[in-house]
């Protein structure tokens, strides 16, 4: 049985299909109307609802895709949807701002602002600009109303969370979500069955009897099978109740990151550590999908234009994989054999990723390239981390998505730093020994000729940011190319 609280309800469902969406439950089943369903793929924001769970004792309030996320990952939590913001008597602040500041045009997109402000409202009660942007980055209007849209939020800002029904029965809510308990291990409804284990040894014992089982962590990519493919999934296999796995550990050597720990806290984990690996995290989708998206599934998605394995890999990290009682770790570099072939084995999975912390001398730095610089996927994703001795590179790991089959190290550009200081003839050579490194394809997103130069500018735009002396003046550079 799945039990969660919808809005304040205590909802309890045995014959929902493991594969509903959220977005569909509520429109077809509770006749839920205000979220609306845009693209069904997670881009526009129109079916935008929130999740409430209990962390460390506190509610966290999260903004989330409907249409990505399935009923069977609702266990536990609060479903707040657009219909659950209005008292008996008056709109709710953020609804009343809306209409103040004159924000809603056609309105079929109002509903998923309303959530993603009211999100905000809860977790960022005194945001500036910048957290505006960021939380309604997730959410397309048609109208181009953006204008009123953000003043509507910005007006919001304060420095106490807003006092709503919300915040008045947050106690009782959490008492609710605590006594629901765990969920059961396995539930059967319209001929498919969900499993949702709660520690990574369940997990382990699950897969191992269902091989087969597809692993769902946030949904984001695994969900499009239901959505935009229209296939079942006749097994699935929930990872969001696995909390052990949901941790983020540091040694004095390294960052150790659960493989269900989504996108949003991977930011606060790596971003302290490495500035431009959380200037791309920002970059990586709305905040809706990596409030949802695990670092885990994106490893394991195996996709060439991945915007974390680049990174990831110029680091030397490592992951765990463990199946059954065996655990092995591998470097993440071998961890991709083609396309969407990994080293995993039958009834093995991605638990941990271990990213090395960053040493004295050794910058790090990483480039997104797209058509839209928000919430699109990269034509070319860089990132690079050398090693210095003095003026000379020691080491170089150098990494690139959407240049080939899988993300890969560039090992001959590597190979042409190494040893030598970094200068314009070391660097136009590094260039040039790119192209025996990659044989990129044209696509919808970047003709193979458009990657292959960006990729050589990229490495050229390193040059340019590390070339500065101890006093911080410009060395004297030579431009070789230009992003065309």
């Amino acid at each position: 049985m799945i039990r969660f609280l919808l809005n304040q309800t205590l909802q309890e469902e045995k014959d929902i299909s493991p594969n509903l969406t959220v977005l569909n439950y509520l429109r077809e089943h509770l006749r839920k109307t205000g979220t609306k369903e845009g693209c069904g793929s997670g881009d526009c924001g129109a079916c935008t609802v929130v999740l409430g769970e209990v962390v460390n004792g506190k509610l966290e309030y999260r903004s989330v895709n409907s249409c990505l996320t399935f009923v069977s990952a609702l266990h536990g939590k609060q479903l707040i949807t657009v219909e659950d913001l209005r008292t008996k008597d008056s709109l709710h602040p953020v609804q009343q701002a809306m209409v103040d500041f004159h924000g809603s045009q056609c309105g079929y997109c109002t509903p998923g602002f309303i959530m993603s402000m009211f999100a905000l409202s809860k977790n960022h009660p005194n945001a500036d600009k910048e957290d505006t942007y960021e939380a309604l980055a997730g959410n397309l209007c048609r109208c181009t109303g953006y204008r009123p849209i953000v003043e509507a939020a910005l007006s919001l800002s304060q420095e106490t969370p807003i006092r709503d029904q919300f915040a008045e029965y947050e106690r009782e809510t959490i008492e609710k979500l605590n006594a629901i308990g765990k969920p059961e291990l396995e539930y059967h409804a319209d001929g498919k069955t969900a499993f949702t284990p709660t520690n990574s040894d369940e997990l382990a014992k699950t897969l191992m009897a269902h091989p087969t089982a597809k692993l769902l962590a946030g949904g984001t990519d695994l969900a499009l099978e239901v959505t935009q493919f229209h296939r079942d999934i006749d097994k699935l296999i929930y990872l969001g109740r696995v909390d052990d796995i949901k941790t983020v550990n540091e040694t004095d050597t390294h960052i150790e990151i659960g493989a269900n720990v989504p996108f949003t806290d991977v930011y606060r984990a790596l971003e302290p550590h490495y500035p431009d690996f959380g200037a791309l995290l920002q970059r990586f989708a709305s905040l809706q999908i990596r409030n949802q998206g695990t670092i885990g599934g994106n490893i394991a998605n195996a996709s060439p234009i991945g915007d974390g394995p680049p990174l990831l890999i110029a680091l030397g990290s490592t992951v765990i994989l463990r199946r059954g009682e065996t655990a092995r770790e591998i470097l993440l570099e071998d961890f991709f054999k083609d396309y969407k072939v990994t080293a995993l084995q039958p009834s093995e999975f991605v638990q941990t990723i271990r990213v090395p912390k960053p040493q004295p001398n050794q910058p790090f730095k990483a480039y997104k390239i797209s058509k839209r610089f928000d919430d699109d996927i990269s034509a070319v994703c860089g990132a690079f981390r050398l090693t210095f001795e003095g003026d000379t590179v020691t080491e170089a790991r150098i990494a690139f998505g959407g240049m080939a089959a899988i993300p890969a190290r560039a090992t001959h550009c590597e190979q042409e730093l190494v040893g030598k200081p970094l200068s314009a003839a070391t660097i136009n050579a590094a260039m040039s020994a790119l192209e025996n490194d990659f044989s990129p394809i044209s696509d919808f997103r970047a003709t193979k000729e458009y990657r292959a130069e960006t990729a050589a500018n990229l490495l050229y735009r390193l040059f340019t940011e590390l070339s500065y002396t101890a006093d911080g003046k410009k060395i004297e550079t030579r431009v070789i190319h230009y992003v065309s």
